[in-house]
């Protein structure tokens, strides 16, 4: 729909406060701000999706990481796709759809050079922020990059049902590997592990001993862990690992909120298997990204990439999907749609 009078105010989701453990709805603030004038170089850009991540918790702490901490009283941000409503930069005309980093706000001025065109006949423009985004990303460069996958490989991934781990196992198999595990939370997810993103075996850790059901569900070991928990997966993980099995160390979701670790990994165990532990931001593989989009965009046109998301409606409700993110009430990414 063509846009005839562009909007001077926008609304946008602010850090309130920060928080100390688990975030509250009452760290963040809904705010009605004047948008600027465009410069020469920007583009005027009207948020449709915002993605909403769990790295983001470590971003609201004010402590030196790898990505500078939110700011507070002042917008937060994390990665969008939008249509260009305006624009002074002819690389990127009106009309055009295009992702950046400008989210949680629904509309976004920002300079061209930082924003890229995506085309949406390739693939529907909210996958650019799932399965084709750094999301998908993160799964190929952990399983090609990190821990290789091997041909006949036994591949365990923790949060298997969320937005990277139901898209590693499925890439997994296509890379090869003969047997996939998944963990998730609770006997809905695990059965979509199974039945949906086509998983060999699934753990329910809320079930309780985590390292039985892995070693029954691997009885001759696993060769590659990709972990986004940490603490007591990764701790199994070791356990069951065969020597020289890779770990890609994705993320460590059970500690976010400052929850000391209850079972601690032994790391001279991983070192008497001569394990490979390796850690990965998933800024160092964005080279990938040319690679990567064009062999999965033709695995969700054939099936062999299938995705599901958990989709909030409104930017007043981004802070309830961000905190439903850590609580793992998302299946798949986790998203909201502002337009």
């Amino acid at each position: 729909m063509a846009i005839t009078t562009l909007p001077t105010q926008t609304r946008e989701i602010h850090l309130a406060a920060r928080p100390d453990g688990a975030p509250v709805a009452t760290d963040f603030a809904l705010v009605e701000r004047a948008l600027p004038e465009l410069a020469e170089g920007q583009i005027l850009v009207r948020n449709t999706w915002m993605s909403v991540d769990p790295y983001m918790r470590g971003r609201m702490d004010d402590k030196e990481s790898y990505i500078p901490p939110f700011e507070l009283g002042a917008a937060l941000d994390g990665s969008a796709i939008g249509e260009v409503i305006a624009s002074r930069a002819a690389q990127i005309p009106v009309g055009s759809t295009v992702s950046h980093f400008a989210g949680w706000r629904e509309h976004a001025v920002v300079d061209a050079a930082t924003a890229t065109p995506i085309d949406p006949e390739l693939a529907a423009p909210h996958h650019f922020l799932g399965a084709l985004g750094t999301t998908g990303l993160t799964a190929y460069a952990a399983l090609t990059e990190i821990a290789p996958v091997r041909p006949g490989d036994t591949v365990f991934v923790s949060a298997a049902a969320g937005a990277v781990g139901s898209v590693a196992g499925q890439l997994a198999k296509a890379l090869g590997a003969k047997r996939v595990i998944g963990s998730a939370g609770g006997p809905v997810k695990t059965r979509k592990l199974l039945d949906e993103f086509g998983f060999d075996a699934a753990v329910d850790y809320r079930a309780g001993d985590l390292g039985g059901q892995l070693a029954a569900a691997a009885p001759e070991g696993i060769d590659v862990y990709l972990d986004s928990v940490g603490g007591e997966h990764l701790k199994v993980a070791i356990e069951t690992m065969n020597p020289q099995g890779r770990i890609a160390l994705v993320g460590a979701i059970s500690g976010y909120n400052g929850a000391t670790a209850q079972q601690t990994p032994d790391l001279y165990l991983a070192a008497t298997k001569e394990l490979t532990l390796r850690g990965m931001l998933v800024t160092s593989y964005f080279p990938l990204f040319g690679e990567y989009i064009a062999k999965a965009a033709a695995w969700l046109t054939d099936g062999t990439l299938r995705t599901t998301e958990t989709v909030y409606e409104g930017l007043d409700q981004a802070p309830a999907a961000f905190l439903g993110v850590l609580t793992g009430a998302n299946t798949g990414k986790m998203l909201v749609r502002l337009a």
